[in-house]
């Protein structure tokens, strides 16, 4: 059904896998596109709970898909294509965040950039006790976006929003847990068992409860939120057009070829 996502269910427990091991499960286009569409039917399954997210090949995410030609001021795309390219994250943790079913996060290896926006937009993250997180997107010339700061600030609160935004530090998962950015950890390559721990005990209360008190906790989290980010795509379409940007991004992946 999807090229770059696995989805497999297991009693009322759903797993979605992010399936780009090769490119470390790096968010293109496509992925973010199918990401959205399995939110979408997620959503419409009534006997699903709990939602788990996990990567494959030893790490959950390594961010933006830097070569990506769709995504980065693709001079072939109309304005408003290159518009609607831009608010493809912003939509997917949207989607994924307003999911009624209880959603997890299992961090294998790492959750860098938009892995970890997503991560942020899910309602708790389990993370191995050898993995980390990291926002680079400062470094590479572009502004966080996604709506991942007032997920960030109602997280670790506006210093430390701060510092994982500009600062672009790499936390590791014992800091990120004293932070408030994960909420559990686990023994390296347990991170998606613990994660199914907590499934089994979120199943275990009484399902209309669960799926009522997520939504008022969020519709309170969420306030001001879309007034912060409303205009984040063209935030991120004007900086990623940029020439110091795009000399970021062109060292970035100097570095990982």
């Amino acid at each position: 059904m999807y090229a770059t996502l696995n989805v497999e269910s297991q009693g009322r427990v759903a797993t979605v896998t992010l399936n780009r091991p090769q490119q470390r499960n790096a968010m293109s286009t496509q992925l973010l596109k199918e990401m959205i569409d399995c939110a979408a039917d997620l959503a419409a399954q009534q006997d699903v709970g709990v939602v788990l997210v996990t990567g494959a090949g030893g790490c959950f995410c390594a961010g933006a898909d830097l070569k990506d030609k769709q995504r980065w001021a693709n001079p072939d795309a109309s304005f408003n294509q290159q518009r609607e390219i831009a608010s493809l994250g912003m939509r997917m943790a949207r989607a994924w965040e307003e999911l009624p079913q209880i959603t997890i996060a299992a961090v294998e290896g790492y959750a860098i950039g938009g892995g970890l926006a997503l991560c942020a937009a899910l309602d708790w993250r389990v993370l191995a006790r050898d993995a980390f997180v990291s926002l680079p997107e400062i470094a590479l010339g572009i502004p966080l976006t996604w709506g991942t700061i007032p997920r960030l600030v109602n997280l670790v609160g506006p210093a430390k929003a701060k510092r994982l935004t500009i600062l672009c530090e790499r936390i590791a998962a014992e800091e990120a847990q004293a932070m408030g950015l994960a909420d559990y950890l686990a023994d390296p390559g347990a991170a998606l068992t613990t994660a199914r721990r907590i499934a089994n005990d979120v199943l275990a209360k009484p399902s209309h409860a669960v799926r009522m008190s997520k939504e008022a906790i969020n519709a309170f989290a969420n306030l001001g939120a879309q007034a912060a980010g409303y205009m984040a795509h063209d935030q991120f379409a004007l900086a990623a057009a940029s020439a110091e940007s795009a000399a970021a991004r062109t060292a970035a992946l100097k570095k990982t070829s």
